[in-house]
């Protein structure tokens, strides 16, 4: 919304303060700046001319004209003018030399065309009051001579230009704003609208209402004997202009007008072209109508038309029709003033796409009331400019609509800011806004106002006024008592913080894995959670792998992944596919996230259910049933260089080895040691491939990727990848997480290594030797692996250090040499390992 300044002042007496101060306190009150525009402050030394004679300049492609202009001085200017539309005796603005225009443009004495010219004669555009410029400016008689032009015209003002939210569609209008401003600075409000239409004597031209809940108000008066050739005055013109509406011709100015004066949008028909009784009604199916921008539109039953005898003639509330447009013949208009369905406008005009300034008016809400007045307004302005003779009678067809009463306490507002309010300033807040306020419940207590009634609080019964429909509960009207009161005033109070338990198990174990993979070198990432059928496809899952059934989006972000996701690694790999794309290769990444598993036997799509009511407990069953099942996932993906090349040497790549490492650093932060197993598992290698278990419960994999897998998404070779299964691990946890007892007693080691099939597993092994080396035991730790001649074909060597420590007493060599022997006996027992060398 654009409000000029010295519009605003016609209707609140303001103090003498600039638009920024205005724009301040207007943005305190809830009606955000978008900016602040002058107008005419840079203008200088452009005064009132006149014409005393005109010398045809012959010989040039178009008309040149040599002017002697009088300004007040000792002698005439001459000036050099292209324009043909005034003559000798007429009063026109002329920029002396030295003289400013609109934007910086500085006019000086110059030859040209042969004769020198002194200044320049302005068009309304070249002065800044409008988009004319087909001609020179041409003042009324009688206009003093050598008159400073800037004071006559008003060419000084500022225009305040807001965003104005949807609730407050009342800001939509120069009295709405003004209204805000007046309470603003606690200045004196003269409302526009305060006009005294005649008394009804008898209908205007027939109407009706066939859909009371398309529209509750219609209203229709008629001018005749209008003057089509007539212009808007200068005043109107520019006005519109500065707030943001071109000018047209009169008829259609003075309802623009109106609608930016008042905030009622209006629309005037010829008379001529009507055809019996006007009837406000639904569209029926099939049917068109030629709006104004010349666009045959096939109407939907649920838009709202303004129809006649020949059918639709506008859509209501959005655009008029073609048929009966004001043209330059037509004497005799209607006017029409109504109040529409805010939902209903508001739905035609996002069907059509067609937003005009009346239907963002309508679908905000407008007040009720104005059609009365506004409309008159209009028939007194073309009265008044355009010649035409107001019509006795109105035609006034309504539909009666209780008035809205809310019930508040005179606490509540006072408790939902968190500070002092007393009854007395709840009560002068509530009428500055227009409300209307009762002591006591007039009308019956709603549900609502009995909950938030506190004991010694008195109840207020209030009425809104009609130009605020978004006043509907208590709330809403405690919000304007905070932002009248000033929401800088409000204390800033931090809650005491309520006494709790603090995290769960399940969030410390969350931030435990994430501070450890972030200290092991991944970087957490955060992905979209959705997948398309081609991610299934290029992780080369078979066709019925269980993690192909996704539960799909009723509206998906993008048609190529309409589907929850299954699985964490297509987000982590198309992420750091695009790290790798941007010249960083040496990647490593992790992600904790859920995951979505549609259940066997879920209904496909959820029941929807209306609002009217809290659901019963078979429909939260019913919702509860389509859920799919959400389980905490944390993945890893790395490639490149895990440990990095320098002045010390090569690096090393990262591999299956790695992410099988990151598998183990996330079920230690859950204080459980995983089993580590050899599997086929797309989309892993399958020779690089490890299915993590804990407690014999399967928990996820870890591993090197299919080449076909690297391929698909255009991943670096060799990258490898891990997902695990935090909602399976947290079950095993044994409680809150104990620090472990340090002995002071020394350490002793022992290595062994053991040849055993190339078939067993490194993990059976230690496993094995964990066991039978008892609790002296503190670690196993894998540090060779040989083939070759001196273990024979198809053998390995196993060189593992073992790390013995008692927690009360130092170890003899004894009882190290025993528990090392009884970890090799068990581990030849279970997987046939020998010591290398006996």
């Amino acid at each position: 919304m654009k409000a000029p300044l010295s519009w605003l002042r016609e209707y609140v007496d303001l103090p003498a303060v600039t638009a920024h101060e205005i724009a301040d306190r207007l943005t305190a009150a809830g009606l955000k700046l978008e900016a602040i525009t002058s107008y005419g402050h840079d203008v200088k030394n452009v005064v009132v001319g006149e014409v005393l004679a005109i010398e045809e300049l012959q010989g040039f492609k178009k008309p040149i004209r040599h002017c002697q202009v009088e300004v007040g001085e000792a002698a005439p200017r001459e000036i050099v003018c292209g324009a043909t539309n005034f003559a000798v005796g007429d009063r026109v603005p002329v920029v002396l030399p030295g003289g400013v225009l609109p934007g910086g443009f500085e006019v000086g004495a110059r030859k040209t065309y042969g004769r020198m010219s002194e200044g320049m004669i302005c068009s309304e555009r070249e002065l800044g009051l409008s988009d004319l410029h087909e001609g020179i400016m041409v003042l009324s008689e009688g206009t003093p001579i050598g008159a400073d032009v800037v004071e006559l015209l008003g060419l000084r003002d500022d225009v305040i230009e807001m965003e104005i939210t949807p609730d407050i569609g009342y800001a939509l209008s120069i009295r709405g704003v003004a209204r805000e401003a007046a309470t603003a600075f606690g200045s004196a409000f003269l409302d526009p609208a305060d006009v005294s239409p005649p008394a009804e004597a008898g209908p205007s031209y027939p109407a009706s209402i066939a859909d009371p809940t398309a529209c509750d108000g219609f209203v229709l008066r008629e001018v005749q004997g209008f003057d089509p050739s007539a212009s808007s005055p200068l005043w109107m013109r520019t006005r519109l202009t500065r707030a943001g509406v071109r000018p047209v011709s009169l008829a259609v100015d003075v309802t623009n007008y109106v609608m930016l004066e008042l905030g009622q949008p209006l629309h005037a028909f010829d008379a001529a072209k009507l055809t019996g009784e006007i009837v406000v009604r639904r569209a029926e199916p099939g049917e068109t109508l030629e709006t104004l921008d010349h666009v045959v539109r096939t109407l939907d039953p649920e838009d709202i038309l303004i129809t006649d005898g020949s059918g639709a003639i506008s859509m209501a509330g959005t655009m008029g029709g073609l048929h009966t447009e004001i043209s330059e013949t037509s004497t005799d208009i209607v006017i029409e003033a109504a109040h529409f369905s805010a939902s209903g406008i508001a739905r035609e005009s996002r069907r059509h796409n067609l937003v005009s300034e009346a239907s963002k008016r309508f679908e905000r809400g407008v007040d009720r009331e104005l059609p009365l007045y506004a409309s008159w307004r209009a028939a007194q302005l073309l009265a008044e400019l355009g010649g035409g003779t107001i019509q006795p009678g109105v035609t006034h067809a309504e539909v009666e609509v209780e008035p809205v009463r809310i019930s508040i306490p005179s606490g509540h507002p006072a408790r939902v800011a968190g500070t002092g309010y007393d009854r007395e300033t709840v009560i002068r807040r509530l009428e500055q806004v227009g409300c209307t306020v009762v002591a006591g419940t007039v009308a019956p207590a709603d549900e609502i106002a009995a909950k938030l009634a506190v004991t010694g609080d008195d109840m207020l019964t209030v009425t809104p006024p009609s130009w605020r429909p978004d006043l509907t509960d208590p709330n809403d009207l405690a919000e304007e008592v905070i932002r009248l009161e000033g929401y800088e005033n409000l204390p800033s109070i931090l809650p005491a913080a309520p006494a709790g338990a603090g995290l769960s198990e399940g969030q410390r174990l969350r931030r435990r894995v994430g501070r450890a993979l972030a200290a092991s070198g991944y970087v957490e990432v955060l992905t979209y959670p959705f997948n398309g059928e081609r991610d299934f496809d290029n992780l080369q899952l078979p066709a019925g792998d269980a993690r192909r059934r996704a539960v799909r989006l009723a509206n998906p972000l993008s048609e190529d992944e309409p589907l929850m996701r299954t699985t964490l690694l297509p987000g982590l790999l198309k992420t750091l596919v695009r790290n790798v794309g941007r010249g960083f290769g040496d990647v490593a990444l992790f992600e904790t996230g859920l995951v979505y598993r549609p259940s066997d036997g879920a209904p496909a799509t959820a029941p929807v259910l209306g609002v009217d009511r809290r659901p019963s407990e078979e429909e939260l069953a019913s919702i509860e049933a389509a859920l799919p099942a959400q389980p905490l996932r944390v993945g890893a993906v790395l490639a490149g260089e895990f440990e990095r090349s320098g002045w010390w040497g090569r690096g090393r790549t990262a591999g299956w080895a790695d992410a099988v490492e990151a598998a183990r650093t996330v079920a230690r932060e859950a204080g459980i040691a995983l089993d580590v197993r050899a599997d086929r598992h797309e989309p892993w290698h399958p020779g690089r491939c490890a299915a993590l278990y804990a407690g014999g419960v399967l928990v996820g994999h870890a591993g090197e990727l299919h080449p076909r897998v690297i391929e698909a998404y255009g991943l670096p070779p060799r990258t490898s990848a891990m997902e695990l299964e935090l909602t399976r691990l947290e079950p095993l946890m044994t409680g809150p997480a104990q620090a472990p007892a340090i002995s002071a007693y020394p350490v002793a080691t022992q290595d062994v290594a053991l040849v055993v099939d190339a078939a067993i597993a490194v993990s059976e092994v230690a496993r094995a030797l964990r066991e039978g080396a008892g609790d002296l035991l503190e670690s196993v730790r894998l540090f060779d692996v040989y083939t070759g001649e001196q273990v024979g074909a198809g053998s390995r060597s196993l060189a593992y250090t073992l790390r013995f420590r008692a927690p009360d007493r130092t170890l003899t060599a004894e009882e190290i040499t025993a528990a090392r022997d009884a970890a090799v006996a068990l581990a030849g027992e279970r997987t046939g390992a020998q010591l290398r060398g006996v």
